[in-house]
């Protein structure tokens, strides 16, 4: 999302000085039932006297790059003119004409329905209101990447208190009024309504603040703060300094549900109310809220050139969301390390956990992390029962990606040069514009003081079938420690035969991995495993039941297939091993000791 101040110069001027002339667009979001889920908009939009006005609502939000189509949720559209009612017509599943009649000036209302519970998404209810910019608004589609700016105002019941929100602050300085320059800013800066927690902290001067919506008492707020604010200095120590904000907000709903996005002055999170109780779900949190606040450099100011100025209205393609999203997946849980709210061995369970994830992703041979960022719009947000056998995760795939490049430019440089240094050179020089996956390539390499663009070709640009970690466990002194089996849920740890499939808790097959005996013989999704060799499997009693087969032995399996009733045999394999938990090497030599003590030093330790 761009600012006036990211574009090149001279748009800036042209941008400016046709935001001077134009007249602001007026927005009034009420709420007089939202126990119906129900929000009423009114809109005063100036026409400049034409006689037809078209409307447009972004079918997407940036960072979430699925085509969400929030024009479903909008109904009851009209408006009204200085001689009355005026003739409104759609043209396109999120497009609009109102015939003006020449009225300088129109009144448009309508109605948005918000009962989904996630990041991206509206979500109204009587507790609280949840009101993101993309799903929420009809614009004339000449202000969209034309001039604002956009007033807006949020007329809640009195019980919610003030907006939460990174919105810049209408001068005429009343509660609950907005005044956005431009369509990315108001779309870009999702708006709380409750009575939330607040608790407020400075970094360098400058005011944020952790909104938490629905903790019912179970967090420690200040706590909470206070690890936020650690997070938050630690990303300033990372990139030499804060971004450009004037404020930033930290938005947490406790809603049990998950995920988080980024904004560029602000981000939406969602997570469970009982996390703060148990340490590993405390990590885990911090480490959301360190992946959405390195956004804030990473994304929403230095980007894949493909992702801004936005076209709202269809796909934005990119091959570089390894970069966007895998590298702050890689930073994410390091820079909680390194704000000393992880211990190294924590740390290093993360990072295991990553590898894992990737090696046990069959996809990761068939299609590459460009080719992943590229069809993130069809596959990412979609995935079925098949994905983990065609596809990788660009946030995983990219993370693990990120530690062998940091290891990379390490090696490459003499050890004096790190992917801290690629990062910050990047921010000083694409900090204001966008980047090809070339140029990013070829900084690497200007770092690093090696062409690099190889490397990481052969690591993005083909699938990850064979992946070498030999380089980074001699650079940060590690080793994989361990040789206990691994397979997916249903088949755990210290079984013997193997078939390579998951299933739920009525044995129902959920995912058959590819390469496996159970692929070989033709077991479906869907299948409902009955029996072995004449012996019923009682419900959630195959991980006890294949013990007692060794790998290699044929058995039968009693299966039941849309109710129909059918045998196969099947020869087990032997599970792969899992070798992927990393460790310090007790072997290693001094200088990689005192590389991996460096890597994950925390500040102040």
């Amino acid at each position: 999302m761009l600012r006036p101040s990211l574009l090149p110069v001279v748009a800036l001027l042209l941008t400016a000085a046709a935001a001077h002339a134009a007249p602001p667009l007026h927005y009034t979001m009420r709420f007089p039932a939202p126990e119906t889920h129900y929000a009423e908009v009114e809109a005063r939009l100036p026409t400049a006297g034409a006689p037809r006005l078209e409307l447009m609502m972004a079918v997407w939000t940036p960072g979430s790059y699925l085509v969400r189509e929030f024009s479903r949720h909008v109904e009851g559209v009209s408006a009204r003119g200085p001689a009355g009612d005026l003739a409104v017509n759609k043209t396109a599943k999120n497009r609009w004409v109102v015939e003006t009649r020449g009225a300088p000036e129109i009144t448009l209302r309508y109605r948005v329905y918000g009962r989904e519970m996630s990041v991206r998404t509206n979500w109204i209810e009587a507790d609280f209101a949840l009101i993101n910019g993309a799903p929420s608004w009809l614009v004339p589609v000449g202000r969209v990447s034309g001039p604002g700016p956009f007033d807006v105002v949020f007329e809640g019941p009195a019980a919610w208190g003030k907006p939460h929100t990174a919105l810049p602050a209408h001068p005429n300085g009343k509660a609950g009024h907005f005044r956005a320059p431009d369509f990315d800013t108001l779309v870009d800066a999702p708006v709380l309504l409750g009575q939330a927690e607040v608790r407020g902290f400075e970094v360098e001067g400058k005011p944020h603040a952790l909104v938490l919506q629905g903790g019912g008492g179970l967090w420690d707020v200040d706590a909470a703060a206070d690890a936020v604010r650690r997070v938050v200095e630690a990303h300033a120590a990372f990139w030499g300094g804060l971004p450009d904000y004037d404020r930033y907000v930290f938005l947490q709903l406790l809603t049990e549900a998950r995920g988080g996005l980024e904004h560029l002055d602000s981000t939406v999170m969602m997570g469970s109310r009982w996390a703060w109780r148990v340490p590993a779900d405390r990590r885990d949190w911090l480490g959301l809220v360190s992946h959405e606040f390195f956004h804030a450099w990473n994304v929403k100011r230095m980007r894949p050139v493909e992702l801004g100025p936005f076209d709202y209205e269809t796909e934005n393609y990119t091959r570089s969301l390894w970069i966007a999203e895998g590298l702050t997946s890689y930073y994410d849980d390091l820079l909680v390390r390194r704000a000393g709210l992880m211990t190294e061995g924590q740390y290093l369970e993360a990072l295991s956990k990553t590898v894992e994830a990737v090696e046990r992703t069959p996809g990761r041979a068939v299609r590459s992390l460009e080719d992943a960022s590229f069809d993130a719009w069809i596959k990412h947000y979609r995935p079925d029962e098949n994905s983990a056998n065609t596809t990788i995760s660009y946030y995983g795939g990219g993370a693990l990606v990120g530690w062998l490049l940091d290891a990379r430019v390490r090696a490459a440089s003499g050890h004096t040069k790190t992917l801290d240094d690629v990062l910050r050179a990047a921010w000083e020089r694409f900090g204001e514009a966008g980047y090809t996956p070339q140029q990013f390539a070829a900084l690497a390499s200007s770092v690093a003081g090696a062409d690099l663009a190889p490397w990481i070709a052969r690591r993005v640009a083909a699938p990850l079938e064979t992946i070498d970690y030999g380089e980074a466990l001699r650079v940060f002194g590690l080793r994989f420690a361990g040789e206990g089996e691994g397979e997916g849920k249903g088949e755990g740890k210290g079984s013997k035969g193997w078939l390579g499939l998951d299933l739920d808790g009525r044995n129902v097959v959920t995912r058959v991995l590819r390469d496996t005996p159970a692929r070989a013989a033709g077991i479906n999704v869907g299948d409902e495993l009955l029996a072995v060799d004449g012996y019923r499997v009682p419900p959630g009693g195959w991980e006890a039941r294949r013990k007692q087969y060794a790998p290699g032995k044929t058995v039968e399996l009693l299966l039941a297939r849309r109710e129909r009733l059918r045998t196969v045999r099947v020869t087990l394999g032997e599970a792969p091993r899992a070798k992927w938990r990393l460790e310090p090497d007790p072997d290693a030599d001094a200088a990689a000791k005192a590389r991996r003590t460096a890597w994950l030093k925390a500040m102040g330790g």
